[in-house]
């Protein structure tokens, strides 16, 4: 009689316990339900992102302490620099170097004045010489070529990131910190910074459309990931560069599989083309007479393939960021 007692307890007992935990578990299984749904509306449409401003400029406060690291503790008076887009941020903050890169790309007129030093990897050691700098700020992706160039010579260097718009921001601010240049850094940083807002804007609400960008070389045509000037731009636009999401290349510019954009699809094509600087867009015009894929694609049906100037486009640019914004902001939205 008591074994028959105790086993009946114990079922009773199992019984409550499955009742109290039964709800719980029901609700567990709901969850990733609605965690699925919410990830599906999220990449259809451009959520508000947050808005900039100059106390919460999106640039990198750990990067920003380190770029200014190298540079000398006393402020320099005679400063050379052998890239283009430094040479911008320096005439922005009303900086005059001594010494400039001589380039294809156009640098301020009120520079032309300015002794030439060369190439941006290779300058001319006579000349830096005998301008006397005593500091050299180049580009961060040149400073091996740059730094060979110069075995032999005593001189200060520091160097910049020039690659991205983010690389714009945190090198002009650098710039304008070291050089106490904080009225007319912070007055091009306001402008930019309401570009960046304006365009997150124009996207809010948007169905994210799929982009493809190309750069034309020589002899061929390159996809260029978000690590590249127009890159990043269409990426604070909200688009979606299949170079990142379908195909997963790993470096700025990669050569065009077509089977692998066949399959991405791609709603808008950017051609960065210039027949000063690579390909011509007869030649990419050639290229889509050459392979009938392009013209399976839906960016080609619909007409939604644009050639970009490379003045504007394929330079980093602080002077025509702000251009190259509103005009990406046009063709997305």
């Amino acid at each position: 009689m008591k074994k028959g007692l105790y086993i009946f307890c114990l079922v009773a007992l199992a019984l409550l316990s499955a009742c109290s935990s039964s709800p719980s578990e029901a609700e567990q299984r709901k969850e990733p339900e609605v965690n699925k749904t919410d990830d599906t509306s999220s990449k259809e449409t451009k959520e508000p992102d947050k808005t900039y401003t100059l106390e919460n400029d999106g640039v990198d406060e750990s990067a920003y302490k380190e770029a200014l690291t190298p540079f000398p503790t006393e402020i320099p008076e005679r400063i050379i620099t052998t890239s283009v887009p430094i040479t911008e941020m320096l005439y922005l903050l009303d900086i005059t170097p001594v010494g400039v890169p001589t380039s294809t790309n156009p640098i301020p007129s009120e520079f032309d004045e300015i002794d030439r030093i060369g190439s941006p990897m290779q300058p001319d050691l006579e000349v830096v010489t005998s301008l006397q700098p005593d500091l050299l700020i180049g580009a961060k992706s040149l400073q091996s070529s740059l730094e060979k160039s110069l075995e032999g010579i005593e001189l200060e260097t520091a160097y910049l990131k020039t690659d991205s718009l983010e690389d714009l921001k945190l090198s002009f601010k650098v710039l304008g910190t070291y050089f106490n240049k904080t009225e007319e850094m912070n007055s091009v940083l306001s402008k930019i910074l309401d570009e960046e807002n304006e365009l997150v804007t124009k996207a809010e609400g948007q169905e994210l459309p799929r982009v493809m960008l190309i750069i034309g070389t020589s002899d061929s045509f390159m996809v260029m990931s978000e690590n590249s000037y127009l890159g990043s731009i269409v990426k604070r636009a909200g688009a979606d560069n299949i170079a990142t999401s379908v195909l997963k290349v790993e470096d700025t510019y990669s050569p065009i599989n077509m089977e692998d954009v066949a399959v991405a699809d791609p709603d808008i094509i950017f051609v960065l083309a210039s027949g000063d600087h690579g390909a011509s867009e007869d030649m990419f015009k050639k290229e889509v007479e050459s392979n009938d894929i392009w013209t399976k694609l839906s960016a080609y049906k619909n007409e939604q393939i644009h050639i970009l100037e490379h003045d504007i486009f394929g330079v980093t640019s602080i002077m025509n960021v702000e251009e190259a914004m509103t005009r990406i902001a046009d063709y997305l939205y």
